[in-house]
């Protein structure tokens, strides 16, 4: 894909930057760790959304290209991530037995319920299914008129879930610099929009979590070519009708973290705030896959 064909050369580029370059740029605030590792399975990498469970102990992740791993979140005494045990990975279902086909298959974000119930949302053909179980079949839930209008690779990125069942979920791209994001939402079989996000410059919405604390989380993504990518995570109280103001939890500084793809907000055995997030790789050896972590204020 073109997309990736820019990546790969920005990475290439990025690479010798970085080597000619010995200044590290300042540490966010909150900022707790960040790992990467690597695996010799066919389907790792791509991972494009994440979600930690159990004090954070244990994980789910997918990827782009419709595989999923879950695994178990190895810490150290202070409750530091250093690491991850992943099952081998697996590809999604559609209807039937056959994994899902190409050109439907871009799974981009998650959410489970509390009854484990898993929903996926996609890009490619902007769809979220349903799953009673990930290794089972798939349904579709019904499609907002919308989602057959987004742009070709900019569809719904982000996905999340409230304790009462209803699903949110945005496209990566409004149609427009001076658009909002419309966020939907999908309560009782039923879609609607109640609410929007003001789109700011350079600034993409690329994953998406409800908090234990019922508050709206966003990871938004910018991209500045040979320079990396910048991270910043946000959050909103949700009414039924509206959405208050952002509020910054970080932001990285330009290549501080490779391609953040994912969110997950939970609360540690400590019962703070922390914020999980996964690194894409796009299938390209000069990206990372990996965990960053932050604690946030509560």
């Amino acid at each position: 894909m073109p997309q990736r064909f820019i990546l790969a050369l920005s990475a290439i580029l990025l690479a010798a930057v970085t080597l000619q370059s010995s200044a590290a740029p300042p540490m966010p605030q909150g900022f707790l760790v960040q790992f990467e590792w690597e695996s010799d399975d066919p389907l790792f990498g791509g991972f494009s959304a994440i979600d930690m469970a159990e004090n954070g102990t244990r994980v789910t992740l997918i990827t782009d290209r419709g595989a999923y791993g879950v695994g178990v979140v190895m810490r150290d005494a202070k409750g530091q991530s250093i690491g991850v045990q992943l099952q081998p990975l697996r590809l999604l279902r559609g209807k039937g037995d056959a994994p899902l086909s190409a050109g439907r298959n871009d799974s981009e974000g998650l959410a489970i319920a509390a009854d484990g119930t898993v929903y996926i949302s996609f890009e490619g053909a902007a769809r979220v299914l349903r799953y009673d179980r990930l290794d089972g079949q798939a349904d579709n839930l019904p499609d907002h008129p919308d989602f057959a209008k987004f742009q070709r690779n900019s569809a719904l990125e982000a996905l999340a879930i409230d304790a009462q069942g209803t699903l949110y979920t945005l496209p990566e791209r409004s149609g427009a610099v001076d658009l909002a994001f419309p966020i939907y939402r999908y309560k009782d079989g039923v879609w609607d929009v109640p609410f929007s996000l003001p789109r700011e410059p350079r600034y993409l919405p690329v994953g998406a979590d409800i908090g234990p604390d019922g508050r709206l989380y966003v990871l938004l993504r910018d991209f500045l070519g040979i320079s990396g990518f910048s991270s910043k995570l946000i959050r909103m109280e949700m009414g039924q009708s509206t959405l208050g103001a952002s509020e910054v939890m970080f932001q990285s500084p330009v290549g501080f973290h490779d391609n953040l793809e994912g969110v997950s907000v939970w609360r540690d055995g400590a019962g703070r705030l922390r914020a999980s997030m996964v690194a894409d790789n796009n299938f390209l050896p000069f990206l990372s896959s990996g965990i960053v972590e932050y604690t946030l204020p509560d």
